[in-house]
């Protein structure tokens, strides 16, 4: 079945460090990222820093948008991520 909603992901790392993605399944792929039974090995980035949080989630019209989206996200300064997500970091 295909999903019509696509979400743009900022996930905190065991490390601190940010991880920015897009999907059409959130709760899948963060169970994905975490590496749980049956559910792949996820982001070669998150393998080596897990466990991970969800700390930021934006449903967007489709794919295409997700995609522009995620890449603004990545150019923000740590500073400007952390002042998304907000101060519960």
């Amino acid at each position: 079945m295909k999903k019509n909603k696509f979400f743009v992901y900022l996930l905190k790392c065991s490390d601190g460090t940010f991880y920015c993605g897009y999907t059409n399944d959130i709760e899948n792929r963060l169970k994905v990222h975490n590496g749980e039974a049956g559910q792949g090995v996820g982001a070669k980035y998150t393998r080596g820093r897990r466990p991970v949080t969800l700390h930021y989630c934006e449903e967007v019209a489709d794919k295409s948008s997700a995609m522009k989206r995620e890449y603004e996200l990545k150019q923000l300064t740590r500073d400007q991520k952390e002042n998304l997500v907000g101060a519960d970091l």
